[in-house]
């Protein structure tokens, strides 16, 4: 560590800080606010496969790291158990995958807005009936919205558990990698959380 440091310091002390404070585009509160964003769009896929993508914007949850809400909801989503969304379409012979979630970076989140997408991988029989597939998302969505998360602590707990055996035994990754990802990790978080503010839960919050 002593050498590291002593390296750190040779290499960046002589970078000028310019005292500016970060860029914020906070103000532009409603980017996808526009005619074109409320509509059904058809992709003719390269590859044979039907996909179904749903897709929200909604305000900034950068603030909300150590809640992480939509990596909760995520997790309630994606589900495959009894009960699940993807349970009852696999059953009805129209979906074979289902992935939800926020990529917690870059184009996914950032100071303007927070993206949250569903994608569903269809089989044929559900590609005729995309609309009934959509409509059981969206059901299920308002169930959760409903019910509330004040009773699902335990749930929220069991994510909390599983990410934290996930950091700490992770594999070793490239140290270049690494230092990029800590790098933009000090973008966003205390200099307390620059380890752990990607990857951990610390904090129940179920009005959040």
């Amino acid at each position: 560590l002593d050498t590291l440091e002593k390296w750190v310091t040779e290499i960046f002390s002589e970078i000028p800080n310019n005292g500016l404070p970060k860029p914020s585009f906070g103000h532009l509160t409603q980017p996808f606010d526009t005619p074109e964003f409320h509509k059904l769009y058809r992709v003719v896929p390269i590859r044979k496969v039907h996909s179904l993508s749903i897709t929200w914007a909604l305000p900034p949850q950068e603030e909300y790291y150590r809640v992480k809400p939509l990596h909760y909801i995520s997790w309630l989503v994606g589900h495959e158990g009894k009960g699940s969304v993807l349970s009852f379409l696999r059953k009805k012979f129209w979906a074979l995958a289902l992935y939800g979630g926020n990529g917690e970076t870059g184009f996914e989140q950032n100071s303007t807005y927070s993206i949250f997408s569903i994608s569903v991988t269809l089989t044929d029989e559900g590609y005729k009936h995309f609309y009934e597939v959509a409509h059981v998302v969206f059901q299920y969505v308002k169930m959760l919205q409903q019910r509330g998360p004040d009773k699902r602590q335990v749930i929220w707990e069991e994510i909390q558990k599983i990410e934290a055996n996930e950091f700490h035994y992770q594999e070793q990754t490239d140290p270049v990698d690494y230092v990029e990802s800590l790098c933009e990790n000090m973008q966003l978080f205390p200099k307390e959380d620059f380890l752990t503010g990607d990857q951990l839960l610390f904090e129940y919050k179920p009005e959040v």
